[in-house]
Protein backbone atom coordinates (compact mmCIF):
# COMPACT_ATOMS: atom_id res chain seq x y z
CA UNK A 1 0.00 0.00 0.00
CA UNK A 2 1.12 3.79 -0.94
CA UNK A 3 -0.23 6.84 0.78
CA UNK A 4 0.66 10.37 -0.46
CA UNK A 5 -0.04 13.27 0.92
CA UNK A 6 1.52 15.18 4.03
CA UNK A 7 0.74 17.55 7.35
CA UNK A 8 -1.85 16.50 10.04
CA UNK A 9 -4.19 14.11 7.80
CA UNK A 10 -1.41 11.93 6.26
CA UNK A 11 -0.12 11.06 9.77
CA UNK A 12 -3.79 10.75 11.03
CA UNK A 13 -4.28 8.13 8.73
CA UNK A 14 -1.00 6.39 9.08
CA UNK A 15 -2.37 5.87 12.94
CA UNK A 16 -5.32 3.65 11.64
CA UNK A 17 -3.62 1.81 8.81
CA UNK A 18 0.14 1.44 10.79
CA UNK A 19 -2.25 -1.48 13.07
CA UNK A 20 -2.76 -3.28 9.48
CA UNK A 21 0.71 -3.93 9.68
CA UNK A 22 2.12 -6.46 12.08
CA UNK A 23 5.28 -6.28 13.96
CA UNK A 24 7.97 -8.07 13.18
CA UNK A 25 7.10 -10.82 15.39
CA UNK A 26 3.96 -11.21 13.33
CA UNK A 27 1.74 -10.08 16.00
CA UNK A 28 -1.42 -7.52 15.73
CA UNK A 29 -3.30 -5.45 17.59
CA UNK A 30 -7.24 -5.57 16.35
CA UNK A 31 -8.89 -8.32 15.20
CA UNK A 32 -8.93 -9.32 11.46
CA UNK A 33 -12.16 -7.39 10.20
CA UNK A 34 -9.73 -6.54 6.61
CA UNK A 35 -6.96 -7.75 4.69
CA UNK A 36 -3.96 -6.65 6.40
CA UNK A 37 -0.91 -4.61 4.69
CA UNK A 38 2.06 -6.40 4.23
CA UNK A 39 4.26 -3.94 2.79
CA UNK A 40 3.25 0.22 4.10
CA UNK A 41 5.44 3.09 1.98
CA UNK A 42 4.35 7.05 2.91
CA UNK A 43 5.29 9.79 0.29
CA UNK A 44 5.53 12.69 1.93
CA UNK A 45 5.28 16.63 1.01
CA UNK A 46 8.48 18.07 1.08
CA UNK A 47 7.89 21.93 0.59
CA UNK A 48 7.21 23.62 3.98
CA UNK A 49 9.11 26.62 4.63
CA UNK A 50 7.53 27.59 8.17
CA UNK A 51 8.51 26.85 12.13
CA UNK A 52 11.34 24.40 13.00
CA UNK A 53 11.25 22.86 9.05
CA UNK A 54 11.85 26.33 7.50
CA UNK A 55 14.40 27.08 10.18
CA UNK A 56 16.84 24.18 9.21
CA UNK A 57 15.99 24.89 5.51
CA UNK A 58 17.33 27.68 5.42
CA UNK A 59 20.17 27.30 8.30
CA UNK A 60 21.32 23.69 6.46
CA UNK A 61 20.30 24.10 2.85
CA UNK A 62 18.57 20.78 3.50
CA UNK A 63 14.63 19.83 3.16
CA UNK A 64 12.13 19.84 5.57
CA UNK A 65 11.71 17.37 8.09
CA UNK A 66 8.52 18.14 9.54
CA UNK A 67 6.10 16.58 8.11
CA UNK A 68 8.04 12.98 7.01
CA UNK A 69 8.75 13.09 11.12
CA UNK A 70 5.30 13.41 11.92
CA UNK A 71 4.47 10.38 9.44
CA UNK A 72 7.58 8.62 11.38
CA UNK A 73 6.14 9.05 14.72
CA UNK A 74 2.61 8.12 13.57
CA UNK A 75 3.98 4.98 11.94
CA UNK A 76 5.87 4.25 14.95
CA UNK A 77 5.35 2.45 18.83
CA UNK A 78 3.18 5.07 20.64
CA UNK A 79 4.83 3.88 24.18
CA UNK A 80 8.06 3.99 23.28
CA UNK A 81 10.19 6.83 25.04
CA UNK A 82 12.18 7.66 21.87
CA UNK A 83 8.59 8.24 20.14
CA UNK A 84 7.59 10.91 22.43
CA UNK A 85 11.56 12.26 22.47
CA UNK A 86 10.76 12.82 18.93
CA UNK A 87 7.81 14.74 19.20
CA UNK A 88 9.31 16.81 21.71
CA UNK A 89 9.34 20.64 21.34
CA UNK A 90 11.75 22.90 22.78
CA UNK A 91 9.86 25.83 25.02
CA UNK A 92 13.19 27.62 26.20
CA UNK A 93 14.15 31.00 24.98
CA UNK A 94 17.69 30.29 23.95
CA UNK A 95 18.70 29.23 19.77
CA UNK A 96 16.57 25.48 20.50
CA UNK A 97 13.47 27.73 21.14
CA UNK A 98 10.20 26.63 18.85
CA UNK A 99 12.42 23.62 17.48
CA UNK A 100 11.87 20.18 17.26
CA UNK A 101 13.60 17.35 18.59
CA UNK A 102 12.68 15.34 15.80
CA UNK A 103 13.64 17.80 13.40
CA UNK A 104 17.13 18.35 14.76
CA UNK A 105 17.60 14.65 14.96
CA UNK A 106 17.04 14.24 11.31
CA UNK A 107 19.04 17.24 10.27
CA UNK A 108 22.23 15.65 12.32
CA UNK A 109 21.53 12.52 10.30
CA UNK A 110 21.73 14.48 7.05
CA UNK A 111 25.09 16.23 7.72
CA UNK A 112 26.45 13.39 8.99
CA UNK A 113 25.06 11.30 5.56
CA UNK A 114 25.00 13.74 3.15
CA UNK A 115 21.73 12.12 2.53
CA UNK A 116 18.11 13.42 3.18
CA UNK A 117 16.31 9.66 2.63
CA UNK A 118 18.93 7.80 4.01
CA UNK A 119 18.41 9.94 7.42
CA UNK A 120 14.64 9.60 7.38
CA UNK A 121 15.36 5.84 6.68
CA UNK A 122 17.61 5.49 9.21
CA UNK A 123 15.47 7.62 11.36
CA UNK A 124 12.76 5.15 10.86
CA UNK A 125 14.85 2.02 11.58
CA UNK A 126 15.09 3.61 15.23
CA UNK A 127 11.52 4.12 16.04
CA UNK A 128 10.52 0.77 14.47
CA UNK A 129 8.11 2.17 12.22
CA UNK A 130 5.54 -0.33 10.59
CA UNK A 131 6.12 1.20 7.13
CA UNK A 132 8.66 3.23 4.74
CA UNK A 133 8.67 7.05 4.48
CA UNK A 134 10.00 8.71 1.34
CA UNK A 135 9.89 12.32 0.47
CA UNK A 136 8.55 13.24 -2.74
CA UNK A 137 11.20 14.23 -4.05
CA UNK A 138 14.98 15.41 -2.47
CA UNK A 139 15.25 18.59 -5.14
CA UNK A 140 14.83 21.75 -3.19
CA UNK A 141 11.77 23.00 -4.40
CA UNK A 142 10.24 26.64 -4.02
CA UNK A 143 5.97 26.19 -3.90
CA UNK A 144 4.56 28.99 -5.93
CA UNK A 145 0.80 30.17 -6.61
CA UNK A 146 -0.58 32.05 -9.30
CA UNK A 147 -3.25 33.96 -7.75
CA UNK A 148 -7.26 34.64 -9.05
CA UNK A 149 -5.11 38.25 -9.56
CA UNK A 150 -2.75 37.37 -11.59
CA UNK A 151 -0.11 37.56 -9.29
CA UNK A 152 2.46 35.12 -8.48
CA UNK A 153 2.93 34.43 -4.45
CA UNK A 154 6.32 32.43 -3.16
CA UNK A 155 6.79 29.99 -0.17
CA UNK A 156 4.16 27.86 0.93
CA UNK A 157 3.75 30.12 4.63
CA UNK A 158 3.41 33.13 2.05
CA UNK A 159 0.52 31.17 -0.11
CA UNK A 160 -1.34 29.50 3.63
CA UNK A 161 -1.56 33.38 4.85
CA UNK A 162 -2.26 35.01 1.33
CA UNK A 163 -6.11 35.73 1.21
CA UNK A 164 -6.20 35.06 -2.61
CA UNK A 165 -7.74 32.38 -4.17
CA UNK A 166 -5.06 29.90 -5.74
CA UNK A 167 -5.47 29.20 -9.53
CA UNK A 168 -2.67 27.28 -10.19
CA UNK A 169 -0.19 25.56 -8.07
CA UNK A 170 3.30 25.61 -9.21
CA UNK A 171 6.99 24.27 -8.33
CA UNK A 172 10.13 25.79 -8.89
CA UNK A 173 12.45 24.52 -10.60
CA UNK A 174 9.49 22.59 -12.41
CA UNK A 175 9.49 19.07 -12.70
CA UNK A 176 11.72 17.64 -9.80
CA UNK A 177 12.95 14.19 -9.91
CA UNK A 178 11.10 11.69 -7.12
CA UNK A 179 13.01 8.96 -5.71
CA UNK A 180 12.98 6.12 -7.99
CA UNK A 181 11.71 4.31 -4.83
CA UNK A 182 8.43 6.38 -4.91
CA UNK A 183 7.51 5.20 -8.59
CA UNK A 184 8.39 1.68 -7.86
CA UNK A 185 6.29 1.40 -4.95
CA UNK A 186 3.17 2.99 -6.87
CA UNK A 187 3.46 0.80 -9.66
CA UNK A 188 3.91 -2.23 -7.30
CA UNK A 189 1.22 -1.03 -5.04
CA UNK A 190 -2.34 -3.35 -4.84
CA UNK A 191 -4.14 0.16 -2.39
CA UNK A 192 -2.75 3.56 -3.31
CA UNK A 193 -4.74 6.57 -0.97
CA UNK A 194 -4.33 10.18 -1.53
CA UNK A 195 -5.30 12.90 1.25
CA UNK A 196 -6.60 13.83 3.29
CA UNK A 197 -4.74 17.27 3.90
CA UNK A 198 -4.54 20.63 2.82
CA UNK A 199 -5.63 20.65 -1.17
CA UNK A 200 -2.86 22.64 -2.53
CA UNK A 201 0.68 22.48 -0.07
CA UNK A 202 -0.19 18.98 1.25
CA UNK A 203 -1.80 17.19 -2.24
CA UNK A 204 -1.59 18.79 -4.85
CA UNK A 205 2.26 19.53 -4.31
CA UNK A 206 2.84 16.06 -4.53
CA UNK A 207 1.61 15.41 -7.59
CA UNK A 208 3.60 18.14 -9.48
CA UNK A 209 7.11 16.06 -8.66
CA UNK A 210 8.31 14.61 -11.76
CA UNK A 211 6.51 11.44 -12.55
CA UNK A 212 4.20 10.46 -9.63
CA UNK A 213 0.65 12.06 -11.57
CA UNK A 214 1.92 9.59 -14.32
CA UNK A 215 2.64 6.63 -12.12
CA UNK A 216 -0.51 7.82 -10.07
CA UNK A 217 -2.84 7.45 -14.07
CA UNK A 218 -0.98 4.40 -14.80
CA UNK A 219 -1.44 2.28 -11.62
CA UNK A 220 -3.08 -1.00 -11.93
CA UNK A 221 -3.87 -1.18 -7.96
CA UNK A 222 -6.88 0.65 -6.33
CA UNK A 223 -6.70 4.48 -6.23
CA UNK A 224 -8.82 5.89 -3.36
CA UNK A 225 -9.02 10.34 -2.47
CA UNK A 226 -9.78 10.70 1.02
CA UNK A 227 -11.47 13.75 1.11
CA UNK A 228 -11.12 16.55 3.40
CA UNK A 229 -13.88 16.82 6.15
CA UNK A 230 -13.63 20.92 6.22
CA UNK A 231 -12.49 22.99 3.75
CA UNK A 232 -9.74 26.07 4.05
CA UNK A 233 -10.10 29.43 4.06
CA UNK A 234 -6.94 29.98 2.58
CA UNK A 235 -6.96 27.23 0.14
CA UNK A 236 -10.10 25.64 -0.67
CA UNK A 237 -12.95 27.74 0.48
CA UNK A 238 -16.25 27.11 -0.87
CA UNK A 239 -15.37 23.47 -2.36
CA UNK A 240 -17.05 20.80 -2.67
CA UNK A 241 -15.85 17.17 -2.64
CA UNK A 242 -16.18 16.67 -6.31
CA UNK A 243 -14.93 20.45 -6.23
CA UNK A 244 -11.74 19.45 -4.55
CA UNK A 245 -10.93 16.15 -7.11
CA UNK A 246 -11.33 18.63 -10.07
CA UNK A 247 -8.72 21.11 -8.69
CA UNK A 248 -6.65 18.04 -8.40
CA UNK A 249 -7.21 16.39 -11.35
CA UNK A 250 -6.13 19.91 -13.24
CA UNK A 251 -2.78 19.87 -11.80
CA UNK A 252 -2.45 16.19 -12.29
CA UNK A 253 -3.21 16.47 -16.10
CA UNK A 254 -5.39 12.76 -16.13
CA UNK A 255 -7.84 11.48 -13.66
CA UNK A 256 -6.09 9.37 -10.87
CA UNK A 257 -8.77 8.17 -8.48
CA UNK A 258 -11.05 5.00 -8.74
CA UNK A 259 -13.03 5.77 -5.29
CA UNK A 260 -13.43 8.40 -2.77
CA UNK A 261 -13.78 7.96 1.00
CA UNK A 262 -16.48 11.32 1.75
CA UNK A 263 -17.87 11.83 5.17
CA UNK A 264 -21.77 12.11 5.02
CA UNK A 265 -21.77 12.41 9.14
CA UNK A 266 -23.77 15.70 10.60
CA UNK A 267 -20.89 17.81 12.68
CA UNK A 268 -21.76 19.36 16.05
CA UNK A 269 -22.62 23.25 15.44
CA UNK A 270 -20.32 24.44 18.13
CA UNK A 271 -17.30 22.91 15.84
CA UNK A 272 -18.97 24.17 12.84
CA UNK A 273 -18.67 27.66 14.62
CA UNK A 274 -15.38 27.46 15.95
CA UNK A 275 -14.18 26.59 12.37
CA UNK A 276 -16.12 28.98 10.77
CA UNK A 277 -14.44 31.86 12.94
CA UNK A 278 -11.08 30.46 11.23
CA UNK A 279 -13.15 31.08 7.78
CA UNK A 280 -13.85 27.63 7.28
CA UNK A 281 -16.63 25.10 6.67
CA UNK A 282 -18.03 21.74 6.43
CA UNK A 283 -17.08 19.93 2.81
CA UNK A 284 -20.50 19.44 1.09
CA UNK A 285 -20.49 15.64 0.30
CA UNK A 286 -22.29 16.17 -3.49
CA UNK A 287 -22.07 12.38 -4.14
CA UNK A 288 -23.95 12.43 -7.59
CA UNK A 289 -21.22 14.99 -9.27
CA UNK A 290 -18.45 12.32 -8.09
CA UNK A 291 -20.20 9.31 -9.06
CA UNK A 292 -20.69 11.37 -12.36
CA UNK A 293 -17.05 11.85 -12.99
CA UNK A 294 -16.61 7.99 -12.51
CA UNK A 295 -15.00 7.66 -9.28
CA UNK A 296 -17.07 5.20 -6.72
CA UNK A 297 -18.14 7.35 -3.63
CA UNK A 298 -17.93 5.57 -0.11
CA UNK A 299 -19.95 7.51 2.66
CA UNK A 300 -20.07 7.47 6.19
CA UNK A 301 -19.45 8.41 9.23
CA UNK A 302 -15.39 9.16 8.98
CA UNK A 303 -15.36 12.19 11.47
CA UNK A 304 -13.62 12.31 15.02
CA UNK A 305 -14.89 15.55 17.24
CA UNK A 306 -12.83 16.72 20.15
CA UNK A 307 -11.23 20.42 20.70
CA UNK A 308 -10.47 20.11 16.62
CA UNK A 309 -11.91 17.54 14.18
CA UNK A 310 -10.21 14.84 12.51
CA UNK A 311 -10.66 12.28 10.23
CA UNK A 312 -11.64 8.58 12.61
CA UNK A 313 -8.29 6.66 11.10
CA UNK A 314 -9.80 3.54 12.35
CA UNK A 315 -12.98 3.77 10.43
CA UNK A 316 -11.33 5.58 6.99
CA UNK A 317 -8.58 2.29 7.48
CA UNK A 318 -11.90 -0.02 7.43
CA UNK A 319 -13.77 1.76 4.54
CA UNK A 320 -10.08 1.54 2.40
CA UNK A 321 -9.19 -1.64 3.28
CA UNK A 322 -12.83 -3.71 2.33
CA UNK A 323 -12.90 -1.76 -0.87
CA UNK A 324 -12.07 -3.71 -4.08
CA UNK A 325 -8.32 -4.05 -5.27
CA UNK A 326 -7.39 -4.83 -8.55
CA UNK A 327 -4.36 -6.50 -9.12
CA UNK A 328 -0.95 -4.26 -9.79
CA UNK A 329 0.32 -7.20 -11.96
CA UNK A 330 1.58 -6.45 -15.43
CA UNK A 331 0.35 -4.69 -17.88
Amino acid sequence: MVALGGGTGLSTLLRGLKHRVPHAAGLLEVPVRSPLIADLTAVVTVTDDGGSSGRLRRDFNMLPPGDLRNCMVALSEDEHLISRLFRHRFGSSGGLAGHNFGNLFIAALTEMTGDFALAVRLAAEILATRGHLLPATQANVTLAARMEDGSVVRGETNITASRLRIVELMLEPPDPPPPPETLDAIAAADLITVGPGSLYTSIVTNLLVGGIAEALGAARGTRVFICNLMTQANESLHLTASQHIERIYEHAGRPIFDYAVVNTAPVSEALRERYAAQGAEVTIADVDRIEAMGIHCVTGDFAAEGDVLRHAADRVTDAVLALPMRSPGPA
